[in-house]
């Protein structure tokens, strides 16, 4: 019968290089209470010996995990199909790599935020899409974890790391109108609202800027102009069939994200109708994939990877005692034009509206 190799222990490794298994321990984990010689030679050992720290129990040492986590509102199985996300979450990437984090997701567990938290063990959290009075915020501050709020806006007692979404929405609106556009309609982000608010943070500040935009061009955004889904290509497509289907025949679509705004451009060339020869449509983001849509995407750039980098290097600083006070951090925001946006066409509308049906 074959045996099982033994387990090479940190007795062996003390014993074989002469010194106490506390030397061995702070050879790993505290190398600087060690003569620099008496470390090395006892790491060359314990490699020699094929000798590995159990991570668990170095965890509990260092009362550190090595892990980073992202909590995000929505489930992941929605999450990753936005190309956001996926840009944003290799911003945070690189640089936890860098510093030798690993990175732990944190969504909704049997649609609970609160029940992923208390599973979650990490050292610090970077949330995305939660303002700063967001219950599970609360049990973040509450348990003592290092935290920046990413897209919350906030000015209180979290670090947080933003861009300007209300001028950015300006751009899009003001672009719209100067091409000639007044029947406009928005695709909104779903997501959580956030306690004694009428909803969330990034979806009011580009509503605001969309709205005083149009308002100061004498347009006017009804409420049945906007249809909210999930920021995703199939979130923009139900958002835009809904307005049509209630008899909206727009010349142009303000999308809160390119996924929405790429779903939209699908669902209008399912309706037979041409972007932007009879549609234009502007996104939120400037992913990757916007330059090669079809057509190319007109979208407000935002530095969605940067974002990420600059929410993680923030969040390590804080981890480290870097700062007394919060920091908040704001990114710029800015509009690149590319082919999906026109001057409004007429004659179209009327020939599509909805009309009763015969008896």
């Amino acid at each position: 019968m074959e045996q099982v190799a033994r387990r090479v222990t940190i007795a062996d490794v003390a014993e074989r290089a002469g010194v106490s298994k506390t030397a061995v321990s702070f050879a790993f984990n505290n190398p600087e209470r060690l003569n620099a010689a008496t470390a090395t030679r006892i790491l060359d050992i314990a490699h020699e010996l094929g000798y590995r720290p159990d991570p668990v129990a170095r965890m509990l040492t260092q009362r550190r995990t090595g892990s980073i986590g992202v909590l995000t509102p929505q489930d992941l199985s929605v999450i990753f199909t936005n190309p956001f996300f996926g840009s944003f979450s290799a911003g945070i990437a690189g640089v936890a790599e860098e510093r030798g984090y690993g990175l732990h997701f944190i969504s909704p567990l049997h649609g609970s935020l609160s029940q992923a938290i208390h599973r979650a063990t990490v050292d610090g959290v970077v949330a995305i899409g939660l303002t700063d009075d967001h219950p599970e915020i609360d049990e973040i501050r509450r348990a003592g974890l290092p935290m920046v709020l990413v897209d919350s806006a906030t000015t209180g007692e979290s670090a947080s790391v933003d861009v300007d979404d209300e001028g950015g929405a300006r751009l899009a609106a003001a672009h719209l109108v100067e091409l000639g556009h007044r029947d406009i309609v928005v695709l909104a982000i779903e997501g959580p609202r956030a306690a004694g608010t009428g909803g969330h943070g990034v979806v009011e500040r580009r509503l605001r800027g969309y709205r005083e935009t149009l308002a100061t061009a004498g347009i006017d955004l009804p409420t049945d102009a906007i249809a909210v889904g999930p920021a995703s290509i199939d979130g923009g497509i139900g958002a835009f069939d809904r307005l049509w289907d209630a008899g909206r025949r727009p010349t142009a679509v303000l999308a809160m994200s390119d996924a929405m705004a790429i779903g939209a451009i699908r669902a209008i060339h399912q309706r037979g109708r041409s972007v932007p020869g009879e549609i234009s449509v502007v996104g939120f983001d400037d992913v990757d994939l916007a330059a090669s849509t079809d057509p190319p995407l007109t979208t407000v750039h935002q530095p969605v990877k940067g974002k990420g980098d600059a929410a993680v290097r923030l969040l390590l600083s804080v981890m480290e005692g870097g700062h007394s006070e919060p920091v908040h951090r704001r990114l710029e925001t800015r509009l690149v034009i590319r082919s999906s946006t026109g001057p409004p066409v007429a004659g179209w509308q009327e020939v599509t509206a909805v009309r009763p049906t015969s008896a």
